[in-house]
């Protein structure tokens, strides 16, 4: 565990740890925008920058952004490679497009040369221009044909507004209402509005909300466009209801990641209401590069790990961290090469980038590849955590294997960033001096429990960066696979309000608790809960494999009062007994009716006893199939529960994900066949949600 205080958005931090040669020079060249100021709210504006460079290079480019009346710049794209052609670099495009206040914004490029330590910086003035005339509201179509930008007048300083809008046709669904923001006269107040059925007619008024009285303003009328014909979109089918329970309508979106294991179609990610009509979309450039969702926001947007050039261009597989709105704007992005430059200016041993080492990697050498699986920004001040892989490579032998070469072992890395996406915390699976005694609870010869593996390009797996013919084990060992972070505050007993981390490792069949404390705790390992871990399961139902296993997406629910959502995958309590190399045989031949099945699981546990139940507040519910990867839990803000079976094989060509609402317990059984009241059926998942509106997203 490292952590290292203060932003140091614009390179200033790393200036500072390495040498400025006196003979290279960075110069910048051009700095433009593709339209010349001003231009309205929701024009979409290109900066380029180009510069030389006395080095050999390469050049990286940083944007930064300061608002109107700010007093500082924000990052939003940082430091990445160029491209070089006569002499002359090029950034990749930074693409904006102005949704929120007008007046004069400041931009600033940052082009540095990492090898020398060299950088310059130049900055732009643009004015953005209100759509407001005559004082009206006013509504803008954005790129998305199913999002629109609508602004409204001016507000009081200290009020509220937020903005309503409704389909116009009989017996409409009721209004959506976007969460309220803070008034800012005398400039406008913008929206973005999100949620449509595609070429419907709307209306969207805005509402302003003072001492506690609500006014509402002029109604404006619009339509949305169609979906466009060049993006494949999927197909969706409302399954009946198992019991005839009605379906509940307080959550009546639900939003899908649809990651495709078995490759075939690829589908943007798409929202639907609970018919399977899609009222939302997201395509990251037309679908050449694939993304995945980890988490939406509050107020609309999401967090996305996406393939694209990072400072590699021969590697583009989950290289970009994004946070986009919900135009598909990005609002910032990070990569993996200046993350790798901020992990070693903290000293990670293993952070590094795998292209420095040598091929073949010599054993104990170690690199950070990809985002994978999870990031979250519900740590407090808008901070970040998001998943890396690492490899690293160990003697012969390790693990059990039986090349005779040395072997390479994926673990993984949780890195925490400041609002900034900067550096400021990580913690390494692999590195003694984060765990303490903790870390002796996570030896590297625990092998994953079902012996997992990776080769290059292996389905389910990280980009693979050192194996090497005949000189490292034909296949990585796929040791963790961690795949869920959970943020807890108010973990470490009373009057401590700091909080700790969560993380699910697939391939362990364990979920981590992890002393984070705010940065400020020690980085070990506080229990590891899971068959064989530091809990026992109370079985008071005498299931013949009480536990989860292989599980994805673990959260604390009812405020971290000891409710844990888990989606059980069971790959283990399916595999047959000889598979298991974790002292934990699985039921395999032996399964009684249902016993296969994926479970959608709620537990309580008392940390004190390293207790696990699903009494008196937890659920066991078999969910009709059995999916072996991805998957989702939560639990509604209406006492349901939301579980996504993600890969269902139908046939030998044939997936499907069932996105399903579940009654809570009672009336159901805590444990058996669950009360369905939704089960909507659609292609593949590697997650889902369910939620009222793409405003208000689950709170885990």
């Amino acid at each position: 565990m490292k952590t290292l205080s203060g932003l140091f958005c614009c390179a200033s931090a790393l200036l500072l740890v390495l040498p400025v040669p006196a003979a290279a020079t960075v110069v910048i060249e051009s700095f433009t925008p593709s339209l010349q100021s001003p231009q309205a709210i929701g024009k979409t504006i290109t900066w380029t920058a180009t510069a030389t460079d006395t080095a050999s290079g390469p050049l990286t480019f940083q944007f930064n952004i300061q608002a109107p009346n700010a007093t500082q710049f924000v990052l939003v794209k940082d430091f990445n490679v160029g491209t070089l052609s006569g002499g002359i670099w090029t950034s990749q495009p930074f693409v904006w497009v102005p949704t929120g206040v007008e007046g004069a914004y400041q931009f600033q490029v940052v082009i540095k040369d990492f090898t020398t330590g060299e950088s310059a910086s130049t900055t732009v003035p643009f004015t953005v221009n209100p759509v407001l005339r005559g004082g009206k509201p006013a509504v803008v179509k954005t790129a998305n044909p199913l999002v629109i930008l609508f602004s409204a007048p001016q507000c009081p300083a200290g009020s509220l507004m937020r903005a309503v809008f409704q389909e116009l046709v009989v017996d409409a669904p009721p209004a959506t209402a976007t969460n309220w923001m803070g008034c800012h006269p005398p400039a406008s107040m913008t929206f973005e509005i999100a949620g449509m059925l595609p070429s419907t007619p709307y209306s969207v008024y805005a509402q302003t909300k003072a001492g506690g009285t609500i006014t509402s303003g002029s109604t404006v009328k619009f339509q949305t466009g169609a979906l466009p014909s060049s993006i494949t979109f999927p197909k969706f089918t409302l399954k009946v209801p198992s019991q005839g329970s009605p379906t509940d309508t307080s959550n009546p979106v639900l939003l899908h990641n649809l990651i495709q294991l078995g490759g075939g179609t690829t589908y943007p990610d798409v929202a639907t209401n609970l018919t399977g009509q899609i009222i939302w979309y997201y395509s990251p450039d037309d679908l050449t590069n694939g993304d995945v969702m980890t988490r939406p926001l509050p107020g609309g947007g999401f967090i996305t790990m996406q393939d694209d050039v990072s400072w590699d261009p021969t590697v583009t597989k989950e290289q970009l961290l994004r946070q986009i709105d919900l135009a598909g704007n990005i609002v910032r992005e990070t990569n993996m090469g200046i993350i790798q430059q901020q992990l070693l200016a903290l000293g990670a041993v293993d952070g590094g980038p795998c292209t420095a080492l040598p091929n073949p990697a010599p054993v104990g050498s170690a690199c950070a590849g990809a985002f994978h699986h999870d990031a979250i920004q519900t740590l407090p001040n808008g901070w970040t955590a998001v998943l890396l892989d690492i490899e690293k490579i160990f003697p012969a032998g390790t693990q059990g294997n039986t090349s005779n070469l040395p072997v390479d072992i994926i673990g993984d890395m949780i890195v925490v960033l400041d609002t900034n996406w900067q550096v400021q915390w990580y913690w390494d699976s692999f590195d003694p001096a984060h765990g303490g005694n903790g870390y002796n609870q996570l030896p590297v010869s625990r092998a994953a429990v079902l012996g997992d593996t990776c080769g290059t390009n292996s389905s389910g797996c990280p980009p693979i960066f050192l194996l090497s013919p005949n000189k490292i084990a034909p296949l990585a060992n796929d040791w963790l696979h961690a795949n869920a972070l959970y943020y807890w505050p108010n973990s470490g007993g009373a009057g401590n309000k700091a909080g700790d981390l969560l993380w699910s490792s697939r391939h362990q069949d364990w979920v981590f608790k992890i002393d984070y404390q705010d940065t400020k705790g020690s980085g070990d390992i506080i229990w590891r809960m899971g068959p064989s871990g530091d809990f026992t399961f109370d079985n008071a139902y005498n299931d013949p494999w009480p536990w989860f296993s292989h599980q994805h997406d673990v959260g604390i629910q009812d405020g971290g009062t000891g409710v844990m959502t888990i989606f059980d995958n069971g790959n283990t309590r399916v595999s047959a007994p000889t598979e298991s190399t974790g002292g934990v045989p699985g039921l395999g031949t032996n399964c009684k009716p249902n016993d296969c099945d994926s479970r959608g699981m709620a537990i309580t546990f008392n940390e004190t006893t390293e207790t696990v139940s699903v009494s008196p507040n937890g659920v066991s519910l078999d969910l009709g199939a059995f999916s072996t990867a991805m998957g989702s839990a939560d639990l509604l803000d209406n006492g349901n529960y939301f579980f996504e079976n993600p890969i269902v094989v139908l046939s030998a060509n044939d997936t499907a994900g069932y996105s399903m609402e579940l009654a809570p317990s009672p009336p159901a059984p805590q444990v058996g066949a669950a009360d369905v009241l939704l089960n909507l059926s659609g292609p593949e998942h590697y997650r889902g949600w369910q939620m009222p509106s793409l405003y208000f997203p689950p709170t885990t």
